[in-house]
């Protein structure tokens, strides 16, 4: 029989966690646990320095704990932070950020300004994806990560997507990866089968809904529209089934203006790696000679000529940014990077630093890689000048930020 502790919890860490210490010292890392409380837990996974605990009881409650919102918290693996106030929230995820500049990037002062919060607590995601359980329903993975959890509410989708999901009616699909369902600035909604070629559904839609089938990078549109349009400050952007586009529309806009505040424009040639539908591009493109963007995705390549159709100065390589940026020839003003969460690639770090850009604006989702790549430029001779939270995810752990690097000398 496995043995319970009593712990007292210390702090939020990054992984939606709270940390406290076993009686041999080890750390261990609770999830739903929040600073100050005393709880009871069990051990369910054991390192020699560290441990995973699963609570069971909370014996002294923090302060400022409350009821969450939503029926599944908890056993959805979707929401960490329901149970904390927004305005707590926002203070732990500053905290967090900074607690990895320091830990793991070697910055003893990180130049932060204070976290830009979301506008929408609730009901601000333009795109939720779903999977499907064994009876066909739809729910997400459990917070055990062992199976799907099938849902009757979620509180973090747009009201449209909040509106229509309930009525999907969905029988068991073998080989369905996930369905995601997206909702642009019109209200228009995309349901979306990522799926193997064979898995093609039986689809009826009668909403007016466009309906499309992901596979291996192909597209098959069955029903509706090819593209949805997302405005952006004004800017129409088209985004196709299985392409990337930020989530949370209205911090986008913000954090696009606080870009172009931060970096210094005009310039002669800008790179924009990872650049995606080319949300950052269609606003720099306007403020430089020449504009080189690299993606890898052929959707998000499709979706970028036709957003930045307009600019004869703006090229795009569709290819790894690790393939692609070593062979350029290049000697940028500025280069603007939005990795995934696995952080820069070395290839591309090292790449970077041999085309000697003045300024490096660097877009994060996850802060242990950012504090990594971090220290790696400073060996480099690139500081860290100012950094930018955006609470993007609330009542998750997930947290983006925005950095300005310059070069020594």
């Amino acid at each position: 029989m496995k043995q319970d502790f009593i712990v007292t919890l210390d702090k939020l860490v990054y992984g939606g966690k709270a940390m406290g210490r076993l009686p041999d010292g080890r750390a261990v890392f609770v999830p739903y646990g929040l600073p100050g409380e005393t709880v009871r837990l069990r051990l369910t996974k054991e390192a020699r320095r560290h441990a995973k605990g699963q609570l069971l009881e909370v014996l002294s409650s923090a302060p400022r704990r409350i009821a969450p919102r939503c029926p599944h918290f908890g056993d959805c693996g979707g929401c960490h932070y329901q149970h904390l106030p927004y305005d707590a929230q926002l203070q732990a995820k500053e905290a967090i950020v900074r607690d990895q500049l320091q830990r793991i990037g070697k910055v003893k002062a990180p130049p932060m300004q204070a976290i830009v919060p979301s506008p929408a607590a609730w009901h601000y995601r333009n795109h939720v994806q779903f999977h499907q359980a064994k009876d066909g329903r739809l729910g997400f993975v459990r917070a055990t990560g062992e199976s799907v959890l099938p849902v009757t509410t979620c509180l973090l989708p747009m009201q449209p997507i909040a509106d229509f999901w309930p009525q999907i009616d969905l029988e068991p699909l073998p080989g369905l990866e996930r369905l995601s369902l997206r909702a642009d600035s019109r209200g228009e909604l995309m349901l979306t089968f990522h799926a193997p070629p064979d898995a093609l559904p039986q689809v009826v839609s009668e909403a007016g809904v466009s309906i499309a089938h992901v596979s291996q990078g192909e597209v098959l549109i069955l029903a509706g529209e090819e593209y949805l349009v997302f405005e952006v400050l004004g800017r129409e952007f088209y985004v196709s089934p299985g392409a990337f586009f930020q989530v949370n529309t209205p911090l986008a806009e913000t954090l696009i203006r606080r870009l172009l505040e931060m970096v210094t424009l005009p310039a002669d040639l800008i790179l924009d790696v990872y650049s995606g539908g080319g949300l950052f591009s269609a606003f720099l493109a306007p403020h430089c000679r020449q504009l080189i963007a690299i993606e890898a995705s052929p959707a998000a390549c499709r979706d970028f000529a036709l957003n930045l159709d307009e600019f004869d100065h703006v090229s795009l390589y569709e290819a790894p940014a690790e393939m692609v940026l070593p062979a350029l020839d290049v000697h940028p003003d500025l280069a603007v990077v939005d990795p995934p969460r696995e952080g820069l690639h070395p290839a591309v770090l090292d790449a970077l630093v041999r085309a000697a850009p003045r300024e490096i604006a660097y877009i994060s989702c996850d802060p242990a890689t950012l504090a990594r790549d971090v220290a790696r430029f400073a060996r480099q001779g690139y500081a860290l000048q100012t950094l930018i939270p955006f609470d993007f995810f609330p009542q998750t752990y997930h947290i983006e930020t925005l950095s300005l690097f310059r070069r020594k000398g």
